[in-house]
């Protein structure tokens, strides 16, 4: 059984990680950790026999194989450099630093330290998205030539309100656009299934943007990108699709298009299909997302000694790079009228 701590106890270990790292047959979740008394108190109360902890050095001590890192992008680094220096294998939440710099710096301690080090890019796990994969290199669709990926959401709404009904922008919110914005924050998944399916890099990229808010970070962004193998990506993803709606909306779409047929995908309904020559076929959907897929995928990795199929931290960063150097690209030309 490997022992994992979880760091940070925030929304996304919540409803994503600790469940799934508590049902993965041969993993224990063993410790948790937040600085936080009344976040790390929530998540404790779930899981009463991981042993809690807001003494970091405490929690390195507690007899651990991994850790999961869930904490705020600003303190990855550190996250990771503990974990390096008591030869710990870490998978961590995207992005991985808030810069390409930092993220150099975790790449070298890992591997200074000789330990793991994947990038927790879930998508990729998705039944549905590991069925694209298989009809793209089947060739149900022939040549791949298009990719339309679009994520079109609120990030939960602009607005929260205090108990004397005082409202003030979300400090998740906020914290999003100081890292980067929707496409660094989501878009990397978009950007790594885009990698992933094609097995081409790209040679070519041009970003555009929107700002319906006022950060400094775009609401709004349209990625484009040439792969070697001839096909063009498009990634369409927003923070501010009806964020200030009371019944607000969100669009997550897959199109792949191929010069026999079409792949599409619909999260609304879990609705996935192929058409070809050969007629149209509906296959079984599922969400976007995968943690138990994923986290199965890790602990064969822990016992392995081999990523497999998880993206490494060098995955991790080159699509933090695409997605940074496009949304500066886009914010180094915005228009002020």
């Amino acid at each position: 059984m490997k022992r994992i701590g979880l760091m940070g106890c925030g929304v996304v270990a919540d409803y994503g990680h600790s469940h799934a790292i508590a049902q993965t047959e041969g993993l224990s979740l063993a410790a948790l950790y937040d600085p936080n008394p009344e976040a790390l108190a929530r998540l404790a109360a779930r899981y009463p026999d991981a042993h809690a902890f807001t003494d970091i050095e405490a929690f390195w001590r507690c007899g651990l194989d991994a850790v999961s890192i869930t904490s705020p992008a600003p303190v990855h680094l550190d996250n990771l450099r503990g974990a390096a220096q008591h030869g710990l294998h870490v998978l961590c939440e995207k992005p991985l630093g808030m810069n390409e710099d930092e993220i150099e710096e975790m790449i070298s301690l890992a591997d200074d330290a000789g330990i793991l080090f994947a990038t927790a890019l879930c998508y990729r796990f998705s039944p549905v998205a590991q069925r694209i994969k298989q009809l793209i290199d089947d060739g149900v669709i022939g040549e791949l030539r298009a990719q339309r990926l679009i994520y079109l959401w609120n990030l939960h709404g602009k607005w929260e309100t205090d108990a004397h009904g005082n409202r003030f922008e979300s400090a998740r919110r906020l914290g999003r656009f100081e890292e980067g914005g929707p496409l660094v924050d989501c878009g990397v998944h978009q950007i790594d299934l885009a990698l992933w399916w094609t097995g081409s890099e790209i040679i070519r990229q041009h970003a555009a943007a929107a700002w319906i808010e006022e950060h400094e970070a775009p609401g709004h962004v349209w990625l484009h990108m040439d792969h070697a193998s001839g096909c063009h990506t498009c990634v369409e993803i927003s923070f501010s699709y009806t964020h200030t709606a009371q019944d607000p909306l969100d669009l997550f779409t897959y199109e792949l298009i191929g010069t026999e047929g079409l792949i599409r995908y619909v999260r609304d309904g879990w609705f996935f299909e192929v058409r070809n020559g050969q007629g149209t076929v509906r296959l079984p959907g599922a969400s976007e997302k995968d943690f138990h897929g994923m986290y199965a995928a890790w602990r064969d990795a822990l016992y392995t000694g081999n990523l497999g199929n998880i993206p490494s931290a060098r995955d991790g960063l080159h699509v933090t790079q695409l997605s940074r150097r496009a949304t500066e690209a886009a914010m180094a030309t915005r228009y002020r009228k």
